[in-house]
């Protein structure tokens, strides 16, 4: 079989080939995106969030998980998919990254006290902007969010 060519419409990252049936998220990983995985490919989270700018016919349709999740995330738009979900079928797909940064826990936040982000800081599951870009994090901001600390794997979708 041939390898199937997946874009970023970022510039900087090259194009990468994978075979069919792979899954998107393959593609962010060759390019050393920095995709938490926190769920461990299970549709649960936001961190594999990619928007489908070019050719979305050539991925597999939504699972229902997956179309469980992106009905909770803050910054789904009607091009979203999770890449751990959608398999490659066809080729010259083209990617775009969401803007931002997603956080693990409380304790990551923390160590970031006193820094100005650059990007968004984004709850892990709703993609919901917890710290604005180019704001100073202080301790009041880490300290409202201190419910960050989950367990992934207790997240439940209503009806999954």
């Amino acid at each position: 079989m041939e390898n199937l060519k997946i874009k970023f419409a970022e510039q900087g990252l090259d194009t990468v080939e994978l075979m069919p049936e792979s899954h998107l998220l393959d593609a962010l990983l060759a390019r050393d995106i920095d995709v938490k995985q926190l769920c461990g490919r299970r549709g649960l989270c936001a961190t594999c969030h990619v928007y489908i700018t070019k050719n979305p016919e050539n991925l597999t349709p939504p699972t229902p998980r997956e179309t469980l999740t992106l009905a909770v995330l803050t910054g789904a738009r009607a091009n979203s998919r999770l890449s751990c979900q959608a398999k490659i079928i066809g080729d010259g797909v083209e990617v775009a990254l969401p803007e931002g940064l997603y956080i693990d826990s409380y304790e990551s936040l923390e160590k970031l006290i006193g820094q100005r982000t650059t990007v968004a800081i984004m709850h892990p599951v709703t993609s919901e902007v917890l710290v604005p870009a180019n704001k100073i994090i202080i301790r009041t901001i880490v300290e409202k969010l201190e419910q960050l600390n989950f367990d992934i794997a207790k997240v439940k979708h209503i009806g999954a």
